[in-house]
């Protein structure tokens, strides 16, 4: 009966996306890896099928949004919002532009660009702040909830992954 009074274990980054994410992270200086890891869980619990019915892909892009942000980051030839390595990098992208958006709003720079992300920014400039929308303020409390978490195995994941040559 010991396992009923385990923690739960903790949120890891699937290692198939982890250079993805470290990669989008260094997008902008705001971003970081263990926020973008928190925000992709909160988005789709990493499954690059996600369909929401108004979202796609494991970053759940509105179809508008790709039409805009979303590229062709693999080199393929195809912008594919179900590829997450045109997702991630997209997702990337976008935050840095949506943290530029909400400068100059009162507030956690973090949480007003995530409910832009999760709202629009039109939300939350209209709001000045985070917009009084429950879906939308459950999302930024989830994430900020999770970011601790993948802050913590992040540290562990890129302890146990061997160097690359030359480091």
């Amino acid at each position: 009966m010991w396992w009923l009074t385990r923690p739960p274990a903790l949120p890891t980054i699937p290692p198939r996306y982890l250079a993805t994410v470290q990669s989008a992270a260094k997008t902008c200086p705001e971003l970081s890896v263990p926020m973008l890891a928190a925000q992709l869980d909160a988005e789709s619990h990493w499954d690059p099928r996600a369909d929401s019915g108004q979202a796609q892909g494991i970053a759940q892009f509105h179809p508008s949004t790709w039409a805009e942000w979303g590229k062709d980051f693999t080199g393929d030839g195809k912008a594919d919002v179900w590829n997450p390595a045109d997702a991630i990098p997209a997702q990337g992208a976008y935050m840095c532009h949506l943290f530029k958006q909400i400068k100059g709003i009162p507030g956690d720079p973090t949480q007003l660009a995530l409910a832009a992300y999760n709202a629009g920014p039109g939300a939350v400039l209209k709001a000045r702040g985070i917009p009084q929308i429950p879906e939308t303020q459950n999302y930024v409390n989830r994430i900020e909830a999770l970011i601790p978490k993948y802050t913590q195995t992040y540290a562990k994941q890129i302890s146990a992954s061997p160097s690359p040559p030359g480091n």
